[in-house]
């Protein structure tokens, strides 16, 4: 099986429109509200997630010990990726405080942190899409 971005782009996507609903959506106390934005931070999580498993992998074409790859700890992931230039230093930092506010997410569930995730994705969105066509490019090399 060829290796692929399709389901990471799939999760920016739905990002995107969870970020698009919520920008059309007037009421902040209304349940629909609430409704877009948890599907944008799943989304972030989800992407999040997929992206680091995608640079796993990708990390592994440049050679080495797959199992050394394997334990890496996702912020080391995206230091290495920024070693092989799948990321530039910017974004490789960029990363990391998605990490970091990802982490905080399963701890705390307050609007004002909720409100600060919301934030970041607009930026996170934009990464991801970066990301997906070097990840792409990993993966056809290595076919």
């Amino acid at each position: 099986m060829a290796l692929n971005v399709e389901h990471l782009l799939r999760t920016a996507n739905t990002l995107e429109q969870a970020l698009i609903a919520i920008g059309n959506h007037g009421k902040r106390d209304d349940v629909m509200f609430d409704l877009y934005r948890n599907a944008a931070i799943k989304s972030f999580e989800l992407s999040l997630e997929t992206a680091g498993k995608l640079l796993r992998k990708a990390l592994k074409a440049y050679g080495g010990s797959p199992r050394e790859v394997d334990k890496l700890v996702f912020n080391d992931v995206l230091r290495h990726a920024g070693q092989h230039s799948l990321l530039d230093s910017p974004a490789v930092e960029r990363w990391l405080a998605y990490r970091a506010n990802r982490n905080n997410t399963a701890h705390d569930y307050g609007d004002g942190f909720i409100n600060e995730t919301l934030k970041l994705l607009p930026d996170h969105l934009q990464d991801v899409r970066q990301l997906a066509p070097s990840l792409q490019a990993v993966f056809d090399a290595s076919a």
